[in-house]
């Protein structure tokens, strides 16, 4: 196994001593520029890298940052968000040369575990936060803490438009989660779901299911209230518009989507809160004789290529998640480098009809 270059390897290249060597990789007064040049150019020709225990206790910056992820494990194979968004905020991190500890946990508890740790080992100089809960004890932990972090996907409206980002700690909505020490990457589901709404209602759709994620989670109940609004904006019947929460994979959306068309009025089109879940209904669907769109519409809420290579082609609402990680990295890198916490929104989704969503039966 090659040995790590040291401090030690790096003077005896550069004919100084090592503390000369320790004054010019820190940054600090007591060498010449042109031997602070010649050190740096053979620590770099030896391929040395500052060691993260070391300058943590120092009090330097460790180089990176977190993201914890408190989902069922067998989720994550299947469902592209996640892929997507943390491939966006990679992209951002690599452009700095700052690393990404990524770590998957089974809840709530056992994530904020993880976040004291790194804190007292000094693992890491700020966290990106998912999933935000209704009731959340992650803001207040991380204030405590005094870990910087952006929450993604934050509940309640944003307070600034995506073109008009508000630099002020006191911006936040009512009723936001997050303290005024945590920025915020907001998502519009609200204005998504309307999109999806208007579709289903403009084809003649007047019974719509939602098979909607886990509960507790703050988008979910966000997007089952929105269902609820849109639904009372265009007169549709309550009883005849509603949701039904799952973890997110296959097995639970196709067992929410048999239970759903077992009923005695069932749903004309169904609403699913992500692409793998739709692919399942649509398959419960063909299983019990009942085609698509023909005898039923189906609505993925995430784009992905499994969308676009399903036959029918699914409709589906089509945003940059890559994106919307790539905004939530540029904001912890923004709060790390000494700017004021914010609240921003990403990009509203766009809808994308496609061979899923048709009118509904004559019958109806």
């Amino acid at each position: 196994m090659a040995r790590r270059p040291t401090i030690k390897d790096i003077a005896r290249q550069a004919g100084v001593s090592e503390s000369a060597v320790s004054f010019a990789l820190n940054n600090r007064p007591g060498v010449s520029q042109d031997t602070r040049a010649r050190i740096r150019r053979v620590a770099e020709e030896l391929g040395w890298q500052p060691n993260s225990a070391a300058r943590a206790l120092s009090g330097e910056q460790s180089g990176a940052v977190g993201l914890v992820l408190a989902r069922p494990a067998h989720t994550l194979g299947v469902e592209s968000f996640f892929l997507q968004l943390v491939s966006g905020i990679q992209e951002v991190l690599a452009a700095g040369r700052i690393a990404l500890l990524f770590q998957v946990v089974e809840d709530l508890d056992a994530e904020c575990a993880v976040y004291r740790r790194w804190w007292a080992e000094r693992r890491v100089d700020g966290v990106v936060v998912v999933d935000p809960r209704t009731d959340d004890p992650r803001p207040a932990l991380l204030e405590q803490l005094a870990l910087p972090a952006v929450t993604v996907g934050e509940t309640g409206p944003a307070s600034t438009s995506p073109d008009s980002d508000s630099d002020s700690p006191d911006s936040a909505s009512p009723g936001s989660a997050a303290p005024a020490t945590l920025s915020a990457v907001r998502a519009d589901d609200a204005g998504a779901m309307a999109q999806v709404l208007d579709h289903l209602h403009g084809l003649g759709h007047r019974r719509i299911a939602h098979v909607a994620g886990m509960p507790g989670l703050a988008h979910t109940e966000r997007r089952i209230s929105s269902l609820r609004a849109e639904a009372r904006r265009l007169g549709l019947a309550p009883g005849q518009v509603r949701s039904v929460t799952t973890d997110y994979s296959d097995a639970e959306g196709a067992e929410a989507t048999r239970r759903i068309l077992a009923e005695p009025e069932p749903p004309t089109a169904i609403v699913y809160d992500n692409d793998v879940m739709a692919v399942a209904g649509v398959a419960v669907a063909s299983e019990l004789g009942i085609p698509v769109p023909g005898g039923l519409s189906v609505v993925a809420w995430d784009d992905s290529a499994l969308c676009r290579v399903t036959r029918p082609r699914l409709t589906a609402l089509v945003r940059d998640t890559a994106g919307f990680g790539r905004l939530a990295a540029e904001e912890l890198l923004a709060l790390l480098a000494g700017g004021r916490p914010r609240s921003r929104e990403s990009e509203l989704p766009r809808l994308e009809p496609r061979e899923s969503t048709a009118p509904p039966p004559a019958a109806y």
